[in-house]
């Protein structure tokens, strides 16, 4: 029914039944969840990739978000092609919630109309700030947008 309204649906898995996750419109596992759900080594960019690719054709071609700790992410868009976001964490201190996080800021920024390119790299901006912290963090409004304008002016 999400799909048939134009629903945007994002799941973070906890499962290897990734089979059982169809239809969503974006997955973000992290790179042991898609090695594993995959079958596929996940160590370069390329084998990532290839998992990203492998899950889309087990789900029936969502977008596949996967995050790789202090290797970023790499999100393989619903057309199969790849772009990898490379960390903005400068400290990291606790990864606790940094999942939740990324799935969080991904539906927000998809919900006000963001790319799923774009919702990707504001969701690592997001990532990194939060591990940032000590212990279990959450992120307000004024940190994301201080670490976007931060991470803007890096580029």
């Amino acid at each position: 029914m999400a799909r048939q309204r134009g629903v945007v649906v994002c799941l973070d898995p906890k499962v290897r039944r990734f089979h059982e996750y169809t239809p969503v419109s974006v997955i973000t596992p992290n790179h042991h969840e898609a090695e594993s759900a995959s079958g596929l080594p996940a160590g370069t960019d390329d084998e990532i990739e290839a998992c990203g690719q492998r899950l889309q054709q087990m789900l029936g071609g969502p977008a596949v978000l996967i995050t790789r700790g202090e290797s970023g992410m790499t999100l393989v868009d619903d057309d199969g092609s790849a772009v990898h976001v490379p960390t903005m964490a400068r400290e990291v201190y606790d990864v606790t919630g940094a999942g939740d996080t990324v799935i969080a800021t991904l539906a927000l920024a998809l919900a006000a109309g963001a790319t799923m390119r774009e919702a990707a790299v504001l969701s690592n901006i997001a990532a990194g700030v939060v591990v940032g912290k000590v212990g279990t963090a959450t992120l307000s409004v004024d940190e994301l947008i201080a670490a976007a304008d931060a991470a803007h002016t890096r580029d």
